[in-house]
């Protein structure tokens, strides 16, 4: 979405995906008017440095150049050309409204708005919009939704990209390759992605996005919750999260649900202003993410917050071998965004 290298459409091309704690790679190749999987690997930084105890993000780039050549090497994927994702929690997404005007009119109109909307100096980041209202008759005002990405971690991206000798076509916000491979109806719909380190709500109406709205809550605090309430070692604490969920251990039970009633407090305010804003009721909810598998998650989700609920499954629309549909239904959410940023170039 912000920078490509080129423009020549490709017929297969690798989704990256570097998440706080692993890096995943999906190749997708185009047949014709299908998609096919090709490939995919993962490597959670733990089995490589087990003592690295940060965001992946902060580790240098030819550190994570060198796992990405890694899951290359080990799924034997000779694609080159990558989209990268870039992750929610350093994007700023704002909207606003333009009086009615011409294409040719808008980049000037947003780029006088952009120092009013954006909290960041604009020398220090780099701006991506796109109109999501306005267009469908004459005359009518222009919502836009404006993304910035600080250009530190876009200039990372690159470099990470240059130094795994990958032809980069672009940088895309996740949320962006979530409703691509996720969102099928026309319906309003919040798409709830909850990571390692954050949860990120957005609500997609007509498969356009609305309003995007990402906090510091997310599975570690799940697995932290555990550990500290039964003094067990992080894994055995992640081990017991996804054995049990909210359906195995009452103990286990108790102890999760306290974090997840505020995951379910912030998904309602999203869809509560949604609501007021928009004055349509959100009517669809989308679980993705590591901890979307969470055993008893999507019924919790169902019968708290009233909305059907189901599980994002990316791999829907592709083409694949049947021996792996088991495992792939499994894996759905982890890869959502890897398949979204595949998807992106293969049209």
């Amino acid at each position: 979405m912000f920078w490509a290298s080129f423009k020549k459409i490709p017929k297969e091309c690798l989704g990256v995906d570097i998440g706080t704690s692993s890096i995943k790679i999906v190749e997708i190749r185009k047949r014709g008017k299908e998609k096919e999987l090709g490939n995919y690997g993962e490597i959670k930084i733990r089995d490589i440095y087990p003592d690295f105890k940060k965001n992946i993000i902060t580790a240098e780039s030819e550190e994570i150049a060198k796992v990405i050549e890694a899951i290359l090497d080990e799924a034997k994927i000779k694609t080159k050309v990558a989209v990268f994702s870039l992750p929610d929690y350093s994007s700023f997404f704002t909207t606003f409204t333009l009086p009615a005007m011409t294409r040719q009119e808008i980049p000037e109109a947003v780029k006088f708005e952009a120092p009013v909307r954006i909290p960041l100096p604009l020398a220090k980041v780099t701006l991506d919009w796109q109109v999501v209202e306005g267009f469908e008759k004459e005359n009518l005002p222009l919502r836009i939704l404006l993304v910035a990405v600080p250009n530190e971690t876009v200039d990372k991206y690159r470099e990470i990209a240059s130094l795994a000798k990958l032809d980069l076509m672009a940088l895309e916000a996740e949320v962006f390759g979530l409703v691509r491979t996720l969102v099928k109806t026309e319906e309003p719909t919040v798409l709830v992605d909850i990571g390692r380190e954050s949860t990120t709500c957005s609500v997609i109406d007509k498969k356009i996005l609305k309003a995007s709205h990402s906090f510091d809550t997310g599975g570690r605090r799940l697995t932290e919750a555990i550990s500290q309430a039964l003094n067990l070692e992080d894994q055995q604490a992640e081990d017991l999260k996804e054995e049990n969920g909210i359906l195995g251990d009452e103990a286990v039970k108790e102890i999760l649900i306290p974090t997840l009633d505020l995951i379910l407090e912030e998904i309602k305010q999203v869809c509560n202003n949604f609501l007021k804003d928009e004055r349509t009721k959100v009517e669809k909810l989308i679980l993705t993410g590591g901890s979307a598998l969470l055993p008893g998650l999507k019924e919790y989700c169902q019968s708290s917050l009233n909305l059907k609920t189901e599980i994002g499954n990316p791999f829907s629309g592709i083409v694949f071998p049947p021996s792996l549909a088991e495992i792939l239904e499994e894996m759905g959410p982890l890869y959502a965004v890897s398949v979204g940023m595949a998807l992106r170039e293969l049209k």
